[in-house]
Parts: structure tokens; C-alpha cells; sequence
């Protein structure tokens, strides 16, 4: 295996749950990283992740060309984090998928920066009904267009402390005396340890091996959408019911629920989202992963509780209702 010697690594999109993560995994492995996103001043709490001078942040609009290059200047390596969940406040999926890959792509390729992570999703796929999923196809299309050795990474649903997946649907469970199981419950994900997902991301950009190459993350075990909020249920200490709810049904309430990004709040559903949970998100079968990159993955048992105390009633301190019945 050839190990690329650590150099500048500039980040877009560093100040995220996962990008955060990928900043403490690169400064464990040596690199000097510069941290490209709109609001730095909620980068530089990470600074402390590394030595003095170790890690510095920019401001950077990744669809902005002059800026993303000004953030290449000097870099060995990239890494493209940029991307949302949902669109509102004039944040598209079009723009902050596509066009900011393209960009820092062609940036890259200008620069001679050597090498590039893309991260995407499982879900990515240019045929999907849902917007999000056929965007991050088309981003990966877009950078493999300008740098064909280019390093695509495509993670199942991401868990972990500040996540918006375990996190989302223990906040319902305590406010809701049911859960909804979306289109019968029976969506299958694999879900990866974000601490797995950042180390994967480190290891694949500092080996040429990795070059040119797709990685899919999952975790150790599939889970359908039922066992996720049976697992949220049973770490928060909760009893909710559990009430299945139709596609339709779903995507309806979703398509109201997003409204709130209009003003720039975080929506409980979106229509989209419906779309994604219509198609599971596992890895496939031969696909490069976590092991190929020397790594265990860590299951979703060994962390939930470790955040999910927050939602129960008495908080850490609290115990199952078995213990004290």
C-alpha cells in the first residue's frame, strides 16, 4: 500500500456533524487542514483538534469559483462535505450538490491538486424519484467528468452524537404518543458510525490505492425503519405505539411540513424525504467499504445510549421501566 505523505488538506464544508468528525480524523493523521465553509466562526472551536497552527478556518461559498480556488491555494488534497438534507432559504439541491462539486472539481484540476474526496450517499442514483438522491448522483458524475481518479465515498445513514437521524426520531417519540412507521416500516438502512465514516474519509485520501475508486459505508448490521424507532424506544426508556402510515400519506404531510424551510426552519418531514424511504439504503453487494479501509465498523447499539440519555424522563439518572417496576 502507498501512504500519501500528509500535506494541506483543505476541507469545504469542514464545520458539519460529519465534517467535523473527517477535521479530528485528519489531524490524528498528520495533515495541516483548512476548513472552506460559509460560517467559519462555527469552525473554530475546532481548531483545538490539533496542534498550534494545525488547523485553520475560511470563509468559502463552495458555487462561488473564485473563492473555492482562493481556498485551494497551496492544498495537496481536498475533501467536498457541501450538502444538504433539505431545500429552503434559497438552498438548493441543484446548486450546493452539483454545481458546488463541479466547481471545486475544476478548481482542483486547475490547481494541480492532486486528490479528491467526493462524498455523496448510498441512496445516489441518477434514475431515483427523489431530488436529493438523483443530485448527489449527478454531482459524482460531474467530478468523475474533471478528475476521473477522484475518490467517491457514499455512507448509508450517518448516526452519532448532534446527528439528524436518531436524534430526530427521539425528540418525536418524546413529544408524540406514536411513531410513525413510514410506508409499513419495512425500509432497510445501514447505519455507520459517523467517528467510522471520518476515519474511512482520512484513510481513503491519504493512500493512492483509493484513487479512482467508490467506497459505500454501512454498519455491521441492517436495520429496517420499525427496528430504528424500536431501538430509539427502548434507549429513551419510552413506550410510544407504533402506527403505520401509507406513502401517500406521508408524502402529503411531508409536502405541508416543508414549508417551515421557507423561513429557515429545520422541517420534521419533507416530501422528499418520503421518496428516499421508498428505496433501501444498504450497501451492495462487492462494493468497496469500511473493511477495505481497515476498518470495524462500530454498531449502532454500542452508541445510541451515549446521546440518547438526553430524551429520557430523569435524563442519565433514569432507569428502565423494568428496574423500576
Amino acid at each position: 500500500m502507498s501512504e500519501v505523505a500528509p500535506g494541506l488538506i483543505t476541507v469545504f464544508g469542514g464545520s458539519g456533524f460529519v465534517g467535523s468528525q473527517v477535521v479530528h480524523a485528519l489531524a490524528r493523521a498528520g495533515w495541516r487542514i483548512r476548513i472552506a465553509c460559509r460560517r467559519p466562526d462555527r469552525a473554530w472551536k475546532l481548531q483545538t483538534s490539533g496542534t498550534v497552527g494545525q488547523i485553520k478556518a475560511i470563509r468559502c461559498d463552495a458555487t462561488d469559483a473564485a473563492q473555492v480556488a482562493e481556498a485551494l491555494h497551496g492544498a495537496d488534497a481536498a475533501i467536498n462535505l457541501v450538502g444538504i438534507l433539505y431545500e429552503g432559504g434559497g438552498r438548493k439541491f441543484e446548486a450546493l450538490h452539483v454545481g458546488a462539486a463541479r466547481t471545486i472539481a475544476e478548481a482542483c484540476a486547475a490547481a494541480g491538486v492532486a486528490r479528491l474526496v467526493q462524498v455523496s450517499a448510498l441512496g445516489a442514483n441518477p434514475e431515483s424519484n427523489s431530488d436529493y438522491a438523483r443530485t448527489k448522483a449527478a454531482a459524482e458524475m460531474a467530478v468523475r467528468e474533471v478528475k476521473p481518479d477522484a475518490i467517491i465515498v457514499r455512507p448509508s445513514v450517518v448516526f452519532g452524537p448532534g446527528d439528524d437521524f436518531l436524534n430526530k426520531f427521539a425528540k418525536l417519540a418524546q413529544m408524540a404518543p406514536a411513531l410513525p412507521l413510514i410506508g409499513g416500516g419495512q425500509t432497510k438502512f445501514q447505519p455507520v458510525y459517523v467517528g467510522d465514516v471520518a476515519e474511512a474519509i482520512a484513510r481513503a485520501v491519504g493512500r493512492t490505492q483509493s484513487d479512482g475508486q467508490t467506497y459505500e459505508l454501512g454498519g455491521p448490521a441492517v436495520m429496517t425503519f420499525e427496528d430504528v424507532l424500536k431501538l430509539v424506544a427502548r434507549e429513551t426508556y419510552r413506550t410510544p405505539g407504533f402506527v403505520p402510515l401509507p406513502f401517500f400519506a406521508a408524502k402529503a404531510i411531508g409536502a405541508l411540513a416543508q414549508i417551515t424551510a421557507v423561513v429557515g426552519v429545520k422541517p420534521v418531514l419533507t416530501e422528499d424525504q418520503v421518496l428516499l424511504l421508498q428505496s433501501d439504503n444498504v450497501v451492495s453487494d462487492g462494493a468497496l467499504g469500511l473493511s477495505d479501509l481497515g476498518i470495524e465498523p462500530t454498531g449502532v447499539e454500542a452508541v445510541a445510549a451515549s446521546y440518547l440519555w438526553r430524551y429520557r424522563r430523569g435524563g442519565q439518572f433514569a432507569e428502565p421501566a423494568a428496574a423500576r417496576g
